[in-house]
């Protein structure tokens, strides 16, 4: 038989009428809204009001089942007040509930238009101990702390808080305030020792505090990252507005198209084109006043424009390559023979890996200029880097984009110059780097340099690897030894002499001349130089082993033409040797041989320097002492044992070149090489001591004609020495005859021009008995050499 909801019914005072919730826990000592609207949860609420009966809010197990029963109820539930009710229209009832106490569901009971069951209440103990105590001041002072945390949390509620002392209302109270699972709550509802509920809830408390914590500093930097956004957003589209209004908009769109465009026609490899549209779509994403907008970009731009694709190579005709390099310099035979080698080596493998070529030579040989013909040979773009005081590897390999003002390192700059992978790079004055606290930079030129490895060369800047090994790299540089030896290994070194007068003559006439009458304005026959005037600026006005400086003071002789022309003086000048006096002055040099005189202990060596070879005069003389040999010039270490050694063996070879011995005795031996302010080293300076010495204890001058070179031993052997190319070049600049040269240096005659060796004679001296059969005069004896008293 069905009952009536309106029956009022009568219930055991062990037995309670159930309302089960889906997802509500009530606590004890909690005022709850709840909403019902199941027939059977209606009619309890119904029932209570009617009766004045309490009711039992349990918690569901599986919220889908409309119909729960026992084994579908959670065990533990709460006794409940109904304090308020109100039914909608929709057929909901809402009540607002007062939690009372805990209980236990024994059974269900049949019978009724709810759900019924006899309960067990559960008393709580009401022993408050030390330990409970503790954790209930810790509990409120936690609830506080998340209340503060939570919005629109009312005060009253941190008061109420406040006041609660029993240990489970405030349990009760904190936990039904908690934002956690409903399983959560019900297994604090469940809990019935009071210490241990107090620990649960305070563990979750911290919990959930921690994570409030967290969720409001997100809160705020969002928040303040959505009012930035939000004012960037608003300007920018003020900033549409206004470029729209001018004209200009879609700048940014564009730029982005264009960058598109460019990456795709750069003939980037896949996996560096990748990597270029993943920094194009970050930059899509960016603000354009953003600084890493423009870092970005450029970076891009750079990515872009380097020229990724291999061009067609041009076919190497060697006799056209000839013709260019005999255009373009006079004399140099066997350094152009070595370049046609090089070049039918690249038109029988084009895909081989070209030498490392490195011009060494004075200044002003055509070192630079030969690089040129090399790339106008092989029709190929032509790019120099100067090397020239870099000490900072970052130079070489480019700064990461991480700081401000980055850019590539040299050898990609230079690349997209270029503008092929496949160019000439010229790397100048390679000799004149240095390493500092920032780096090596010759260490950099290790994996540039070597074609095993700079098919993958990386640049700090770009960050992905670049392929170097189609570059013909061609280096220069005035003093080898500078060149640390990893790199000078990874080289073909090639030197380049400096000129004879004849072939000074010869480059004048040729190039020096005709460039010069470009350069100042004026036609070819405007003004005319004769050979002798040129010769005359030559040896008078010059003393080097290039031509820097004579086309320089060519320069100055057009510069008087162009004068005298543009003022109408005359239509075309004539420029003979007289004339130079007053167009350039006194003579600068004057000739060697006029400082010459017959006093014996003068003798004329020879040198080498980085600029060329240079003729250098000993001079000794002998004053009262007491047995000191007195050096003076700026002589090195090297050269003064040279001395030294030289003045031993006079002394001990002194019977055989007729000096008494009795001269040695109470003098000082003073030997000078003049032009002091210059720094002099080296071994091969040993025969014109040597030479000296003997001319001065002899009294035998030496023949004016003669320059020599070489290194004494205590033996009176004369060993070979090194430069002999640039100093019988300088010997022959001075206009000396022969040179003395040691005889196992005469291999290196080959590398003299064949007009200088034609022109000059050379004696090879074996010992030093030699050199004074070749150098010394004949005439004078040691009786009258002192023109002082020797005591």
């Amino acid at each position: 038989m069905e009952l009536s909801t309106t029956t009022k019914f009568e219930l055991p005072a062990d037995v309670v009428a159930l309302v089960p919730m889906r997802n509500v826990v009530l606590f004890p000592h909690v005022l709850m809204p709840i909403t019902v609207g199941r027939v059977k949860s209606i009619a309890a609420i119904e029932h209570a009001l009617r009766s004045q009966a309490p009711i039992g809010i349990v918690l569901q197990k599986d919220s889908t089942i409309d119909n729960p029963g026992f084994d579908t109820l959670c065990s533990i539930g709460t006794i409940a007040n109904v304090v308020r009710h109100v039914a909608s229209e929709d057929g909901t009832h809402h009540a607002v509930c007062q939690g009372m106490e805990r209980f236990q569901i024994e059974e269900i009971i049949e019978g009724y238009p709810f759900i019924a069951a006899r309960i067990k209440r559960i008393q709580e103990s009401t022993h408050i101990a030390t330990q409970t105590e503790a954790l209930t001041l810790q509990l409120r002072e936690r609830a506080i702390e998340i209340l503060s945390l939570l919005p629109g949390v009312p005060a009253e509620l941190a008061h109420a808080l406040q006041a609660t002392r029993t240990p489970s209302h405030l349990a009760d109270i904190t936990a039904s305030l908690l934002d956690t699972e409903i399983s959560e709550k019900q297994m604090l509802l469940e809990t019935i020792n009071i210490e241990e509920r107090l620990q649960k809830v305070l563990q979750i408390l911290t919990r959930r505090i921690e994570v409030l914590r967290l969720s409001q500093e997100i809160g705020e930097r969002t928040k303040e990252q959505m009012e930035d956004r939000e004012r960037k957003y608003l300007l920018r589209e003020q900033l549409k507005a206004i470029q729209k209004e001018l004209g200009e908009d879609g700048e940014d769109d564009q730029e982005i198209a264009q960058l598109d465009q460019a990456i795709t026609d750069a003939g980037m490899p896949s996996d560096i084109e990748a990597q270029a549209r993943k920094e194009l779509h970050r930059l899509q994403r960016m603000s354009s006043a953003s600084s890493e907008y423009s870092m970005l970009h450029t970076y891009l731009e750079w990515m872009t424009e380097l020229p990724w694709r291999l061009p067609e190579e041009a076919p190497i005709d060697l006799n056209a390559a000839r013709q260019i390099l005999e255009a373009d310099h006079f004399g140099l035979e066997r350094i152009k023979q070595r370049i046609i080698e090089f070049l039918a080596v690249q038109k029988l493998k084009p895909q081989g890996r070209a030498p490392i070529l490195c011009f060494v030579g004075p200044p002003g040989v055509g070192k630079t200029s030969l690089g040129q013909s090399i790339a106008r040979a092989l029709q190929r773009p032509f790019v120099r880097v100067s090397l020239g005081g870099v000490h900072d590897e970052a130079e070489m390999r480019g700064h990461r984009r991480t700081y401000v003002g980055a850019m590539p390192g040299n050898i990609v700059q230079s690349l997209r110059k270029a503008g092929a992978r496949n160019c000439v790079m010229m790397l100048d004055e390679i000799d004149k780097m240095t390493a500092s606290i920032q780096g090596d930079p010759s260490a950099a030129l290790l994996e540039i340099l070597d074609p095993e490895q700079n098919s993958t060369f990386r640049d700090n800047y770009l960050g992905v690897p670049f392929d170097l090994s189609r570059v013909i790299f061609i280096a220069t540089a005035n003093v080898i030894d500078n060149v640390p030896p990893p790199v000078r290994d990874r080289m073909e070194i090639i030197d380049l002499p400096g000129y004879t007068q004849e072939e000074k003559l010869q480059i004048a006439l040729r190039y020096l001349v005709q460039r010069q009458s470009e350069a100042n304005g004026l036609r070819e026959d405007q003004c005319t130089l004769t050979p002798t005037t040129l010769g005359s600026i030559i040896a008078d006005y010059t003393r080097e082993a290039g031509v820097r400086q004579l086309e320089r003071e060519i320069g100055r002789v057009m510069r008087h033409a162009a004068l005298r022309i543009a003022e109408g003086e005359q239509q075309q000048v004539h420029i003979d040797e007289t004339a130079l006096d007053a167009i350039l002055g006194a003579k600068k040099f004057e000739h060697e041989l006029a400082l010459h005189t017959d006093l014996p202990g003068v003798a004329t060596g020879l040198a080498w320097t980085p600029v060329g070879g240079d003729i250098l005069f000993i001079e000794a003389t002998r004053v009262n002492g007491s047995g000191r040999l007195i050096l003076t010039g700026q002589l090195g270490d090297v050269m003064k044992e040279s001395a030294q050694a030289a003045l031993t063996l006079i002394k001990a070879r002194a019977s055989d070149l007729n000096i008494p011995i009795s001269l040695f005795d109470g003098i000082d031996v003073h030997l000078h090489v003049p032009a002091g302010a210059i720094p002099k080293d080296g071994p091969s300076a040993g025969v014109a001591m040597f030479i000296a010495l003997a001319s001065l204890f002899s009294n035998r001058p030496v023949r004016h004609d003669v320059a020599m070179t070489g290194e004494i031993s205590l033996r009176g052997l004369v060993l070979p020495v090194g430069g002999i190319k640039e100093k019988i070049l300088a010997a022959q600049r001075a206009g000396l005859q022969t040179v003395l040269l040691p005889a196992r240096n005469q291999k290196d005659l080959r590398d003299v021009p064949e007009a200088t060796r034609t022109a000059m004679q050379f004696i090879l001296l074996e010992t030093a008995d030699d050199a004074i059969q070749a150098a010394l005069n004949k005439t004078g004896t040691h009786a009258s050499v002192p023109a002082f008293k020797l005591v």
